[in-house]
């Protein structure tokens, strides 16, 4: 399970440390040489009399404060285990005492904070010190200007290797795709165009969908166990025709990831249904909802489900433990049930905006959609409506000028706005149908913002870089990324915290503002969003032994009033790493992810 090659370098790294923890009597001695030990670090990183070059010293300073925190008495009782101890064994060569799933993501994890402490991080190449600082004026601007051409280049060099459903060429492809398609069904073009045409034929089993596209034995697998044990499966023609036939997935891989599970997903989901203990609950969404239908976690902001499925289900949906199957009947909220909803909202004047989402609300027929929204108009506290959806995204069609004629009566500007808030996911999604069905809403006034969710399909180097900058080119504003959060039946999907940190930094902040507008957010169970931005949000408590660093997550209220913080344990950077070296990546683009805390 571990490498033993990594317990002599972890020391290497730091023999001083090694020296403490080998000596030390017990963990509790250990620990109190360590704090003693780091304290003085933190005192002469601070007198500065080495001159350190200022962001290396920064760095090292970020090394010392992490380490002191996640050695203390408090984070061990905040996780209910003990770092230091795994420490003092490892040092002690106590090896029959290491806890049984000690791995190699551990040890790397502390590889790198020992080394950051030297100040031996290896990031900052103190030869390769920029020209433009010996120089001033015109000379310095011109080397300045220089030395940016060159990121720029790099930036885009990057975002090529990722293709877009804009592409020319993928058009071509997926105009076969569609032909194909329409044989199978007897169908028409015009067909094609219609959204109840699609609905109708929404592929819900492996053998219809092996039809239309080759799939591996897995995902065969996968969609059979996933039906017969009545998960929701569906996929529209349409979204069907933007996967590649081949099932390589070098370019579909998010399309496809999107809607067909994984194995591991499925066996998990299955076996979690068979125990009493186990809540698909994960956003406590019963502990926020004051009656049915509506969801309130923020003060002027509450959420109102009138639809309780959609065209097709994401895999990892927050809510789709909720949501029975595909389009199935009984999805729609009866008008009593959104009239009693919206009865509650007239009673709390203090909400001013409301998100109609579910499930997927502009599935709905047009009647229905108009009448949720004269209803909420209606209220004279609401001054903004929020739609979420994915329909421009898996259905464009249902995008028609009689719906878009609908919503838009109810934007007022200066007295109500009406908002759209989609879900791209990937470049490979965005394609003609998509943009024709964005301008739609921009055409009538109505803003169009995106919530992607940053997943192991979307966080290769500069790969949401290349989303943000095509929903910018069909008229989309990016405005969350959301963490993957701890749901154990969707650990395949799952990217560490650290790594959205890293794109954060050093891939999203080389592109224009205008470009990188979103906002990247955990959504904590129960309390609502977690600016990950902010280091005052969040913090590092712990690095297990097998390598998956926890976190503790403070609530919005912050500063406002008492709340609870929330401990979540992500998963392993060296997993994931391991991954991204699978999918072909260089894992020296990655080397700072360790120093994201």
């Amino acid at each position: 399970m571990y490498n033993k090659k990594y317990i002599d370098e972890l020391f290497e790294a730091n023999p001083t440390v090694y020296g403490f923890l080998k000596e030390a009597a017990n963990p509790r001695m250990a620990r109190n040489v360590m704090r003693v030990y780091l304290n003085e670090m933190t005192r002469m990183l601070n007198s500065d009399h080495r001159r350190i070059q200022p962001l290396e010293w920064a760095l090292q300073m970020s090394c010392v404060e992490t380490l002191k925190s996640i050695i203390s008495i408090r984070s061990e009782r905040l996780v209910k285990y003990s770092l230091i101890r795994t420490l003092w064994l490892l040092a002690r060569g106590q090896e029959a005492e290491y806890p049984e799933n000690l791995k190699d993501g551990f040890l790397l994890e502390m590889i790198q904070l020992f080394k950051g402490i030297q100040g031996k991080s290896g990031i900052y190449d103190q030869e390769d010190y920029p020209l433009f600082l010996n120089h001033k004026g015109r000379k310095a601007a011109l080397l300045r200007s220089s030395q940016l051409d060159e990121m720029a280049v790099h930036c885009k060099k990057k975002i090529a290797k990722y293709q877009s459903g804009l592409n020319e060429e993928i058009i071509k492809s997926r105009r076969a795709n569609r032909e194909r398609i329409l044989r199978y069904f007897k169908a028409t073009e015009e067909d094609w165009n219609q959204h109840l045409w699609q609905i109708r034929h929404v592929i819900r089993d492996a053998k219809t969908l092996g039809q239309l596209i080759q799939l591996t034995p897995e995902e065969i697998e996968a969609i059979e166990k996933a039906r017969a044990g009545k998960l929701p499966f569906g996929i529209t023609p349409y979204y069907v025709s933007l996967m590649d036939f081949e099932p390589h997935r070098r370019r579909d891989h998010a399309v496809r990831s999107q809607v067909i599970p994984p194995l591991s997903y499925v066996k998990a989901m299955l076996a979690m249904r068979g125990d009493p203990s186990q809540s698909f609950d994960f956003m406590l969404e019963h502990d926020t909802s004051p009656i049915d239908l509506i969801t309130r976690r923020y003060p002027a902001i509450a959420i109102l489900k009138p639809y309780n499925t959609c065209s097709q289900i994401c895999v990892y949906c927050q809510r789709n433990w909720e949501i029975e199957d595909v389009l199935y009947k009984g999805a729609m909220a009866t008008k009593k049930k959104i009239l009693a909803a919206l009865e509650w909202l007239r009673r709390h004047p203090a909400i001013d905006e409301v998100l109609v989402t579910g499930g997927d609300p502009l599935v709905m027929n047009d009647d229905r959609i108009d009448f949720v929204l004269s209803e909420l108009a209606a209220l004279p506290h609401i001054e903004r409506i929020r739609i979420g959806s994915r329909t421009p995204v898996v259905l464009p069609q249902r995008i028609t000028d009689s719906l878009i004629e609908r919503i838009r009566r109810h934007h007022r500007p200066g007295q109500r706005e009406v908002a759209l808030v989609t879900h791209f996911e990937h470049p490979y999604e965005v394609t003609p149908e998509a943009m024709e069905a964005v301008q739609k809403f921009k055409s009538s006034g109505i803003s169009v913002y995106n919530q992607a969710v940053y997943t192991i399909e979307n966080s290769r180097r500069f790969e949401m870089v290349a989303l943000r900058r095509l929903l910018r080119l069909i008229g989309v504003d990016p405005y969350y990324t959301f963490n993957t959060k701890g749901k154990e039946e969707t650990r395949a999907y799952r990217v560490p915290l650290a790594r959205l940190q890293q794109e954060i930094k050093e891939e999203a902040r080389l592109t224009p503002g205008l470009m990188r507008t979103d906002e990247p957010v955990y959504n904590v169970p129960r309390l609502g969003k977690n600016y990950i931005r902010a280091e005052q949000h969040h913090s590092l408590a712990s690095i297990l032994h097998d390598g998956r660093r926890v976190y503790e997550f403070h609530p919005w209220e912050k500063n406002l009033s008492m709340a609870l913080s929330y401990v979540d344990t992500d998963v392993s950077i060296h997993e994931y790493l391991l991954e991204m070296e699978r999918r072909g990546e260089d894992l020296a683009d990655y080397r700072t992810i360790w120093y994201y805390f």
